[in-house]
């Protein structure tokens, strides 16, 4: 397929700033594949479609506070850097991007706080990336620690506000653990409490995988020909545990719900020659786009996402292209609000 094929429009007061008052309060759009047909719900009602032995496949990657503004040496000036992933945790070494890139170089040393913290440049690494290391002589713990307390919830671009507060809380999902990711795997950040013990209650089981988010999710694809569109690769761990409740599932023919498209490209890039989850960790690149066939989720919860993205692509290919943008179209008719605190969709 191409990228044009994933284009439409769509109005500005549809992308959502704020996220719903309650998380389990979104709405919730249910496409069924088999029949064609759409639904409007509301999220809590998510409990309706699930039942004993099915498994939801939750990413339990913890978002830090990943955007950092300081002053550069001597001149003083304002930037911007966004910590992308540890390179070297020993050495404090990281790979980031910076803005405005053009005055930050090689050997520049850069002040965060009230020189709370100190980098300096060391290499150069694409147009806006670089290589520093952080000069620190604490802990690793009181490293993270001062790094919470500058850093910044690293909000996506297109949500045109800075970032508050209450958004350390909100764009975090509620089972968040493992800490690395630089964006929310945000179709998870719909579930409270409430809704995950009444799913527990009627027999659902969760299985979770981490994979670290990086800001490829968001890197727009700038080729017609999606076959040659590089992913950038992520980091991701499915455990023994999740492989064998997935896999049990599957046996016994239940519904595998992904929540969310990092949770589906670490599930197909863990699938073993007979069609099963098999135990993994490392780094995934994987670009799924129509046609695909899909190997073990056979339900996805997703948000509604950017026109020619690749979280787009991998929900066409799941629910099928004709299917998914007729819907999309049914979202903006029916003013469904997009994006990562937007509502959500439901793909069985």
């Amino acid at each position: 397929m191409k990228l044009s094929e994933f284009k439409f429009t769509l109005p500005s007061e549809l992308l959502a700033l704020y996220p719903a008052e309650n998380r389990d309060e979104s709405r919730l759009m249910v496409v069924n594949r088999a029949d064609g047909t759409i639904e409007h719900r509301i999220f809590k009602d998510i409990v309706d479609y699930f039942g004993e032995g099915d498994v939801m496949v939750i990413n339990n990657t913890k978002v830090f506070p990943a955007r950092l503004y300081g002053n550069k040496e001597k001149t003083g000036a304002k930037i911007e850097v966004f910590l992308l992933r540890e390179l070297n945790q020993e050495a404090h070494l990281w790979d980031v991007l910076v803005d405005p890139a053009r005055k930050i170089r090689v050997g520049n040393k850069l002040y965060f706080g009230d020189g709370d913290l100190v980098a300096e440049v060391i290499d150069n690494t694409t147009s806006r990336g670089r290589t520093i290391r952080f000069l620190f002589d604490g802990t690793d713990e009181e490293f993270y620690k001062t790094i919470d307390s500058l850093g910044e919830t690293p909000l996506p671009k297109y949500i045109k506000r800075k970032a508050e507060p209450a958004d350390r809380d909100r764009y975090q999902t509620i089972y968040a653990e493992h800490t690395g990711a630089v964006a929310a795997p945000t179709a998870g950040l719909h579930f409270t409490k409430q809704v995950m013990k009444r799913l527990e209650i009627e027999g659902v089981n969760f299985a979770p995988i981490t994979l670290h988010v990086g800001l490829g999710t968001f890197r727009p694809v700038d080729v017609e020909d999606l076959t040659k569109h590089k992913m950038d690769s992520e980091n991701f761990v499915v455990s023994d545990e999740t492989a064998k409740l997935v896999n049990t599932a599957l046996d016994n023919k239940k519904r595998v719900c992904a929540i969310g498209t990092t949770s589906v490209r670490s599930l197909e890039s863990s699938t073993s020659a007979n069609n099963r989850l098999k135990p993994n960790q490392g780094w995934t690149d994987k670009f799924i786009f129509p046609p695909y066939d899909f190997k073990i989720a056979n339900a996805l919860l997703t948000n509604f996402h950017m026109p020619e993205s690749t979280l787009l692509m991998l929900t066409c290919a799941f629910g099928g292209y004709d299917l998914v943008m007729k819907a999309y179209k049914t979202a903006i008719k029916e003013r469904y609000r997009f994006f990562s605190y937007g509502d959500a969709m439901l793909i069985l």
